[in-house]
């Protein structure tokens, strides 16, 4: 069940965000008088369709092919990837793609990833006004490390500063940001003291790929026992601070995880702090060595936004993430960082949607692969809008057209590449099921 509803929500995401991104080609063209004959959701290969129909008086057929891998709209006059040439081997007619002003064509290829964007900005307006916004804030924070935020040079209770001269605000991006932007140095609070750790760039394909690098550190400190806690009469009172276990210190309550490790079902020494005085008590150790002991958590950022605050700052969380999704890009571009291991398909995909439905889940994860879509289509590959606009681009900039030959070479070297990228994301889902 858990899968079918992860490929239902799949399925459903990828479609709408296929259907605005063609919808957008399609409102340009007909806007400018240009004849669109197909607009069809997945590719109709062959000819073959599961659905087709063509309304009265209309010139477009309207369809959905049975090729999952994607959509198109099929503009007369261009070549496009259906490859048809032989419409552009007679005489050009005014309806036709090839006859426009080249400002035109340029708004016409654009016209899918402003779409992508605009639904974002929607999206993100949407979920603002409805449900706010929370995040935990990175000031002040002490982190936890991993054995390869260790190896980096971080030690547990760092508190983040800086990356570089940028001041990071979510404790939640660290990770990301740290990857995306490459610092040189990052500075850390340490004991009192401010330092700077010099950033070895060899680690950038570990920080990618290697999930919770920086946990938060938070202080075993006792807030409430859990309903079935062994514990709830052994003399530990909220507000007790725990500083070691079994013997081990304990700074934050990470640290109590490690001591309690193959200690199920037994009894064990634990030191708290009580108004300023040492003290200690046994504790029982359930079988599934925890405690049933309750902390005071994170306190999150919350803040609640009417339409009219929710706009600027749905358009403002649309650029941040346009912009990071392009330090993404650089990444994958970049041999040496080893992003293109994460580069991933509809399996990667099935992945990061929840178990379970929930609304704004699926809204926030709609507005960011309609982000990642548009960002996509601008990368300056044949076969995709960012190819049809670099060269539309040339054309107003040197007032000289491609040839049709050159158009369809272009087209068929895209494609490949398209199958390339295919293949590698393919490939890297298929390895990580294996691992």
């Amino acid at each position: 069940m858990i899968v079918l509803l992860k490929i239902l929500q799949v399925i459903v995401a990828l479609s709408l965000l296929i259907l605005i991104h063609e919808l957008g080609h399609f409102t340009f063209a007909k806007l400018f008088k240009i004849r669109v004959s197909k607009f069809y959701l997945f590719f109709d290969l062959g000819g073959k369709a599961l659905v087709k129909f063509k309304p009265k008086n209309s010139e477009t057929e309207y369809g959905i092919g049975w090729l999952p891998l994607g959509g198109y709209c099929k503009i007369e006059g261009m070549i496009d990837e259906s490859m048809d040439t032989e419409s552009m081997k007679s005489e050009p007619q005014e309806w036709e793609f090839r006859s426009k002003p080249a400002w035109q064509r340029l708004l016409v290829m654009a016209g899918g990833i402003l779409f992508n964007f605009i639904l974002a900005i929607i999206l993100f307006i949407a979920m603002l006004s409805i449900w706010g916004e929370g995040y935990y804030k990175n000031d002040g924070q002490a982190i936890y490390t991993s054995p390869l935020a260790q190896e980096m040079g971080f030690e547990n209770g760092d508190k983040i500063l800086k990356m570089d001269d940028w001041v990071p605000e979510d404790f939640g991006m660290l990770q990301a940001d740290l990857a995306r932007r490459s610092p040189k140095t990052v500075t850390v609070e340490r004991g009192g003291d401010t330092l700077d750790l010099y950033m070895d760039h060899r680690y950038i394909s570990e920080l990618i790929q290697a999930p919770g690098v920086f946990d938060m550190a938070l202080p075993f400190v006792v807030n409430s026992f859990t309903p079935n806690s062994l514990n709830s009469d052994c003399g530990l009172r909220q507000g007790d601070t725990i500083v070691s276990v079994a013997g081990q210190p304990v700074s934050w309550i990470q640290d109590s995880r490690k001591a309690l490790k193959g200690m199920r079902d037994t009894l064990v020494p634990v030191s708290y702090l009580r108004a300023g005085a040492l003290d200690s008590c046994m504790v029982q150790v359930d079988s599934t060595s925890m405690l049933g002991i309750m902390t005071n958590g994170p306190i999150a950022e919350y803040r609640k936004y009417n339409v009219l605050e929710a706009i600027p700052e749905g358009v403002k969380m649309t650029f941040d993430n346009i912009g990071g999704y392009f330090r993404d890009l650089k990444l994958v571009f970049t041999p040496s960082t080893g992003a293109y291991k994460s580069v991933g398909s509809f399996v990667a995909l099935g992945q990061i949607f929840p178990s379970y439905w929930n609304t704004y889940l699926f809204l926030r994860i709609m507005a960011i692969l309609s982000i990642m879509l548009g960002v996509m289509n601008l990368l300056p590959i044949p076969a995709l809008d960012g190819g049809h606009i670099v060269f539309t681009l040339y054309e107003i900039i040197t007032r000289r057209k491609p040839s049709v030959r050159f158009l369809t070479a272009a087209q068929i070297v895209g494609m490949i590449l398209l199958t390339a990228l295919m293949f590698l994301a393919f490939s890297n889902d298929i390895g990580r099921l294996i691992r």
